[in-house]
């Protein structure tokens, strides 16, 4: 059940958030009435000019079908990226000769731009979604696992010795220690990712593809339709904002913060 305090806490809370979304909401509108207005020019339309095409984009341009194209490839590449560097950096927590290994990897392979590999990765992977997928995993994994591992490295000690004390086992302690320590860490950097990921998914769908929103904006940018595709890209930047609501609510279900 919740208490009066709680429920007046989280109602501050979703009140101060909606606030901020709507402090940012006008001042990027503000910002782009003010550089469409300096440039007057078809390469910027005004926001209303856009928002009118909407409706047009939506059906003829079957833009749902292009997101949903777009999401199924996001879902999958930034799953099985949270899922190899979780499974990658508890592994480091665990087994020293495998933190020998993959440590010096990761300082090798994090620093290259992932996305040079895209030529490779089509030849390989054909130009269906595995291409896209892969590339994304690339691109993630490594990030992530850095975060888990440095993430899991920084548990107070005192807490696995509590398992340790009690005959735990390492599945315990993952389960009832580390996890709900790393928990927060976690959460924000697939938030991180999530970002990274929408941006590479971009470059992606511009190669080899017939759907997806990377392949419409550039299929509208090449057919000088610059309203309509300023329209596909704030469906794309709505997409990204609800999806960070997603995170942000799913974070506070997982591991709620105290309320005082």
């Amino acid at each position: 059940m919740f208490s009066p305090r709680l429920l007046c806490g989280r109602t501050r809370r979703t009140g101060h958030q909606l606030r901020r979304f709507l402090v940012g909401f006008l001042t990027l509108h503000l910002l782009w009435i003010c550089g469409a207005e300096a440039l007057r020019s078809d390469l910027l339309p005004t926001p209303w000019a856009v928002y009118q095409q909407l409706p047009t984009l939506i059906g003829e341009a079957s833009l749902f079908h292009h997101l949903a194209e777009s999401l199924l490839r996001l879902a999958m590449g930034l799953a099985l990226s949270v899922l190899l560097a979780l499974a990658g950096a508890v592994g480091m927590y665990f087994f020293k000769s495998l933190r020998y290994v993959l440590d010096g990897l990761l300082y090798f392979v994090y620093p290259i731009p992932k996305l040079i590999l895209l030529p490779i990765i089509m030849v390989l992977c054909g130009l269906g979604n595995a291409s896209k997928v892969t590339m994304l995993v690339l691109v993630l994994v490594f990030q992530l696992m850095v975060n888990i591992r440095d993430a899991l490295a920084a548990v107070p000690q005192r807490y696995v010795a509590v398992i340790v004390s009690l005959r735990g086992n390492r599945r315990q302690l993952l389960r009832h220690v580390l996890l709900p320590a790393i928990a927060p860490t976690l959460f924000s950097s697939v938030r991180v990712a999530l970002g990274t990921a929408i941006s590479v998914l971009f470059v992606t769908e511009t190669y080899g593809t017939d759907a997806g929103v990377g392949y419409l904006i550039v299929d509208l940018w090449m057919r000088m339709d610059y309203t309509a595709m300023y329209g596909a890209i704030v469906m794309l930047a709505l997409t990204g904002f609800l999806l960070f609501i997603l995170f942000d609510y799913l974070e506070r279900f997982v591991s709620p913060q105290p309320s005082l």
